[in-house]
């Protein structure tokens, strides 16, 4: 992989050295790299955490937003490189879940790349699981709305009017890409296996959406449920840490590995 340094898609927050794996994170739609700040504090020292950086927020907001979740994924595939380090693993969350997996699956499809030992699919429905959503074309007070139902960003920043002029572009973005993405095939499967991790009470990706990965891996996918809404994972850091660990040791031999 690339030095994260030297990469305007990826960010590494807490350096580690003699770490025995590595975990590349995906955000959500609207989220930013930094959101897996605490995460890659909880996984320390074992696991690295190297976090994607979408463009078009943060320091990369007067780059437009990608047009896709294909671009995306493109990029990302670009940024890491066609060979993986020996023990890196997949973490996304919400529309994050869907890039990793398509990210996973252009390692899958190439021969002789090394990809992902396992992807962790976070807060989202399967890639084949289709939902006619279509909050990207409402306006700006429907995506305020749709934030506020998800309980996924503080209310402060959602009544800050100037604040949210500056989000408002790479949100309706992002929600443009996954809720355009063309669902995947149920035959579209990757060679690692899944942890699929899913609060109990997420108002939109239910169990049955969650257990519909099965469908996409050629390996044991299994499914976790935390205490939590679509953003179960804040403030569940160290919950979700100790997950990543389990799931993690020993290291499952992903594709092309002894």
């Amino acid at each position: 992989m690339p030095n994260p340094y030297t990469s305007d898609w990826l960010r590494l927050f807490t350096p580690l050295s003699g770490s025995s794996a590595t975990l590349v994170c995906f955000p959500h739609a609207g989220g930013a790299a930094s959101s897996f700040v605490p995460l890659s504090r909880a996984l320390a020292p074992e696991v690295e955490v190297v976090a994607v950086q979408y463009p078009g927020r943060q320091e990369r907001r007067q780059e437009p937003p990608a047009g896709s979740i294909g671009e995306l994924a493109d990029a990302v595939f670009g940024a890491l490189g066609p060979e993986l380090p020996r023990d890196c693993a997949f973490f996304g969350h919400s529309m994050g879940a869907v890039v990793a997996f398509e990210v996973a699956l252009r390692y899958a499809r190439r021969p002789g790349t090394a990809g992902p030992v396992r992807l962790f699919a976070s807060g989202r429905r399967a890639p084949s699981v289709h939902r006619d959503d279509r909050v990207h074309l409402g306006g700006d007070a429907g995506i305020i709305a749709e934030l506020r139902r998800l309980s996924g960003t503080d209310r402060a920043l959602l009544a800050d009017e100037e604040l949210m002029a500056m989000l408002l572009p790479a949100l309706r973005a992002d929600y443009r890409a996954i809720e355009t993405y063309r669902p995947a095939p149920r035959d579209a499967r990757i060679g690692c296996p899944i942890t699929v991790l899913v609060g109990d009470t997420d108002p939109v990706t239910t169990i049955e959406d969650a257990t519909a990965w099965r469908a996409h891996s050629t390996g044991d996918v299994d499914v976790r449920v935390l205490p939590g809404g679509h953003f179960y994972l804040d403030g569940q850091s160290e919950a979700v840490a100790r997950e990543i660990r389990a799931a993690l040791t020993p290291f499952p031999a992903g594709p092309g590995r002894a």
